[in-house]
């Protein structure tokens, strides 16, 4: 090797999320509960991560620090190079309730956050989403004419409406029935790779963690701790493939490492 290298460091702007030492604790009854401790992650620009661990464990809590929604005690958290000081329109949030107004039709939904355009812009802007997430033809619909499904279709094309770089999402499928979440999976995915933004997700669904994650951010029991960052490859996302059950073992092992019943995995031959 010469000694020179056109790679860039760990602190560039390469890393669109920056979280360095990040504790978290709440007051109940008056007494500190600590949720979150010593969190270090960076994730990339266009990378898709998932977090899983048990519930209570932090990981909404986490996901909302990030987007500013709450605040913390120590450590550093940074979005596209600056400190997170509050919500921003670089960063949208699908929560997993969709969150629509019920009085507005879905067009005014998805277009609700956008400010200081003209008419026209925004309308095209709405357009656009509704189309990306496979809505168009229902703008002037509401909430109440709308699947499960399709009113997490328009929560996303929501989020997406500001075109920010990040996109945070707390459990957005888990309400819904076991086919129509694959073929949310199977969307997002769509939505991810075409418009390149870069998106870290809660889920309970180990499976789901697999199949969309890029990295799967293992947490443990509260405190929530990081056990490990599993990198996740093509092959891995391949539901039937030896990959994939190795990796879901894996993940397992660290949530029920102390469990008295052990948790059968059956392996793909």
């Amino acid at each position: 090797m010469n000694g020179t290298t056109n790679e860039k460091t760990e602190n560039d702007d390469r890393f669109i999320i920056n979280v360095e030492h990040l504790s978290k604790q709440f007051f109940v009854d008056k007494q500190p509960m600590e949720v979150l401790r010593d969190i270090n992650l960076k994730v990339k620009k266009g990378e898709f991560i998932t977090i899983v661990g048990h519930s209570g464990c932090g990981k909404s809590t986490l996901l909302k620090i990030m987007c500013g929604l709450v605040d913390y005690e120590t450590g550093i958290v940074e979005r596209n190079g600056h400190a997170v000081e509050g919500p921003g329109p670089n960063c949208g949030m699908v929560f997993q309730d969709h969150r629509l107004l019920p009085w507005l039709k879905i067009k005014d939904n998805v277009g609700f956050g956008l400010r200081g355009i003209s008419k026209a812009e925004k309308e095209e802007k709405v357009r656009k989403h509704l189309e990306l997430v496979g809505l168009n033809g229902f703008e002037n619909s509401y909430q109440s004419q709308l699947s499960g499904g399709m009113s997490q279709r328009a929560a996303i094309a929501r989020g997406l409406a500001n075109n920010p770089t990040i996109l945070l999402l707390d459990e957005p499928f888990g309400a819904l029935d076991a086919l129509t979440r694959i073929q949310m999976q199977k969307e997002i995915l769509k939505i991810q790779k075409k418009e390149g933004t870069t998106m870290v997700m809660v889920t309970h669904d180990i499976d789901e963690a697999i199949v969309l994650g890029n990295r799967i951010v293992v947490m443990s029991a509260r405190p929530g701790e990081i056990r490990d960052i599993i990198t996740v490859t093509e092959a891995a996302r391949s539901r039937n493939s030896v990959d994939f059950t190795y990796v879901k073992k894996k993940i397992y092992d660290y949530l029920f490492e102390n469990s008295e019943q052990e948790i059968e995995t059956d392996y793909v031959i």
